[in-house]
């Protein structure tokens, strides 16, 4: 069974800095274009920031700027670097793992809690 797992969040100021990582199996990482989804209490899931399998990565408008996604394909980790935090970047925060070509999957990590406020 395939496995994403988050960490890295947790409570900041505005202002902050923190960095999400989602850890994965080699393969999936080399074959899949991965993202950040967040949501936020009472609204819908949406997409923070992707990179695909060849490293073109693209970003929300509210995060532009402020938030970097990264892979290490030797660690098999995606990160998420976010800086100048503000209290509207509270979300839970998803790793996701998609391949639209044989063979197709869509996984997700179970998430981690990001809390920004003073």
């Amino acid at each position: 069974q395939v496995q994403l797992v988050e960490s890295g969040g947790g409570l900041v100021q505005p202002g902050g800095s923190l960095r999400l990582s989602c850890v994965t199996s080699g393969s999936i990482l080399r074959l899949s274009d991965m993202a950040w989804y967040r949501q936020a209490p009472g609204k819908q899931r949406e997409s923070v920031a992707t990179i695909t399998s060849g490293g073109t990565t693209n970003y929300a408008d509210s995060v532009k700027g402020r938030f970097t996604i990264s892979r290490d394909n030797a660690k098999n980790t995606v990160y998420l670097q976010m800086n100048s935090l503000k209290p509207e970047d509270t979300a839970v925060y998803y790793c996701n793992a998609r391949r639209l070509r044989a063979p197709e999957y869509d996984y997700w990590g179970q998430g981690t809690q990001v809390t920004v406020s003073s």
